[in-house]
């Protein structure tokens, strides 16, 4: 008798069969997510991806053999996002169940990564050209911070961003500042205008009293030396405020 051809074999529609395939094979479950994970990313691109698929891709490095999904969901309910997850604190992370020292050092590692790469597109360009490439640099430096940073922009006489530099670190809600100490750093960089910026821990950009106190100080300071200050950026978790928009400068 002629043999019969086999059917083709059957391709696999959905994740429970797919699941139900890595069971037969005595493959562990979580084992056939994060290659389908894996693939969707290479596929699709972030954009495809929730948030706390994200980090699921993130915790694999650090984490080899256990089912990430549920902790993903668990940073992301606590912290609010994927780019709050990485940036948080890591004696905050340590306290979520399930995170290592091996975990936090792999968010670390991509908050580094993003910092430098944002960085790169507004250093040595000119900053008014690349305003918002600036933004997004100063919310992914300062916006999840849960102290107050004062960051100096320091610009050449072609606003070509020359520098970028931490001047002060403070409590959650309040940082010295020294206006001499800051035009001291421009004359010592021979920048020719400086933009200012600052985050609040509260999330909240709205400037206050004394950031407008201050701001007016360093203007005065500086501006008989021939230094401009442009702007003054205030980041919070929920956006920014711009003092030159605010007809505050």
């Amino acid at each position: 008798m002629p043999c019969r051809a086999r059917p083709p074999a059957l391709r696999l529609n959905s994740v429970a069969e797919a699941g139900q395939q890595d069971k037969a094979s005595g493959t562990p479950h979580h084992a056939g997510h994060r290659q389908r994970l894996r693939e969707r990313f290479r596929k699709a691109g972030a954009e495809a991806l929730a948030d706390y698929e994200l980090l699921e891709l993130v915790l694999f490095r650090a984490v080899p053999r256990r089912d990430v999904k549920p902790l993903a969901k668990d940073l992301i309910a606590r912290f609010g996002s994927f780019a709050a997850t990485i940036a948080a604190e890591p004696a905050r992370l340590l306290e979520t169940k399930g995170i290592s020292e091996a975990v936090v050092t792999e968010f670390k590692l991509v908050q580094a990564a993003a910092l430098h790469l944002a960085q790169a597109k507004v250093m040595k360009r000119p900053a008014i050209s690349s305003w918002s490439a600036l933004l997004d640099y100063c919310r992914a430096a300062m916006a999840y911070g849960t102290t107050e940073q004062f960051r100096i922009l320091f610009l050449d006489r072609k606003n070509i961003l020359i520098a970028d530099e931490i001047q002060q670190k403070g409590t959650v809600d309040h940082t010295p500042v020294y206006p001499r100490e800051i035009v001291k750093r421009a004359l010592e960089l021979s920048a020719s205008a400086i933009i200012l910026v600052h985050n609040h821990p509260s999330g909240d950009p709205t400037p206050s009293q004394a950031d407008i106190d201050m701001t007016k100080k360093i203007v005065e300071t500086a501006k008989p030396l021939g230094i401009a200050v442009h702007d003054h950026l205030v980041i919070g978790k929920d956006g920014h405020v711009s003092f030159k928009s605010l007809g505050l400068l």
